[in-house]
């Protein structure tokens, strides 16, 4: 009898196999003739060659659909055992204006205009500014295309950033060591994240790097290479900064730059590194620049008329 070891990497065993090892069940029911053994994120299977040659492809197909959908029930487990070739079970829903398939194989789309043509611009250029008010998806339709380019190999980290000014000097105040201090700034950069990729998962590729969440001052002296790498809320960025970080695109980089310059948080007399910015690249070739507004809020819907009420009062003064 010939043995057959598999190991799950990077994928939620308890995810994969389902609640109360369901999944393995379908497996070991569709193939009757192999003895299937999952302890943990391995597998053994013992049978004759050819079927094990077999349940090694399907298997592989299985491991490919979780990865790429986040999502495994007994309806794609079905059509995944019973296809004649890899493309036939795929998800009507795996085109269009999908970007990337979330936890439990929730859809994250571009939802409306100028999102869409952000994900055209990032797909077409290199160096992408995303602007508009609070509520416009630019964070968060950032962080989907960051994943997507992830999961499709086209970069190898995602690096994500913002400037933690709300800190300044009383940050030494804030309990717990530094990460634990600077979390919170991030907390909007975790949240996109925590939609898109399953705990575990996410957890082994901040661990290992794969992503990186970080304020701004620490991309200081790096080179970002085979990244995709956000910097959000740019708005709080100094002529300084936004120099240092827009020099930091290395080799084989997207670079993605939102934000709101109506909400600018810098001390006064500071000019935003982000408004100058659009002024000093407006014409450079290979560098896009998108503008969101109110029609593009997918927030509750008193945010469009909170956004509203704010214009008219700045008008009037």
């Amino acid at each position: 009898m010939n043995e057959l070891n598999l190991e799950l990497t990077a994928i939620s065993p308890r995810e994969f196999f389902g609640h109360q090892n369901e999944n393995i069940n379908l497996l070991k029911k569709h193939f009757p003739k192999l003895k299937i053994v999952a302890r943990g994120s391995k597998i053994k299977v013992f049978g004759d060659e050819p079927m094990l040659d077999e349940f090694d492809k399907r298997f592989h197909m299985l491991t490919a659909h979780f990865t790429k959908y986040n999502t495994l029930d007994e309806n794609v487990i079905e059509r995944v055992l019973t296809s004649n070739d890899k493309g036939e079970y795929e998800s009507s829903e795996s085109s269009g204006d999908v970007i990337v398939h979330g936890v439990n194989g929730r859809y994250i789309k571009a939802l409306t205009v100028n999102q869409r043509k952000l994900v055209d611009s990032t797909e077409k250029n290199d160096l992408v500014f995303a602007i508009g008010p609070a509520g416009t998806g630019k964070t968060y339709t950032g962080v989907a295309l960051a994943v997507r380019a992830l999961k499709n190999k086209e970069v190898k980290r995602i690096i994500l950033t913002r400037p933690a000014v709300e800190a300044g000097e009383n940050l030494g105040f804030l309990p717990g060591d530094l990460k634990e201090k600077l979390d919170p700034y991030m907390q909007p950069l975790y949240d996109a994240l925590r939609d898109m990729i399953p705990g575990e998962k996410l957890i082994h590729y901040i661990e290992n790097g794969t992503i990186q969440i970080a304020p701004l001052a620490f991309m200081r002296g790096r080179t970002l290479d085979h990244a995709f790498v956000i910097l959000d809320e740019a708005q709080n960025t100094t002529h300084a900064q936004m120099k240092m970080f827009l020099t930091r695109m290395g080799k084989n980089a997207k670079f993605l730059i939102t934000g709101d310059p109506g909400q600018i948080d810098l001390p006064r007399r500071v000019i935003s590194g982000l408004k100058e910015a659009l002024l000093i690249l407006k014409s450079v070739t290979g560098i896009q620049i998108i503008y969101l507004d109110d029609k593009d809020v997918i927030r509750h819907n008193l945010v469009k008329k909170v956004i509203d009420a704010y214009k008219n009062i700045e008008h009037q003064n």
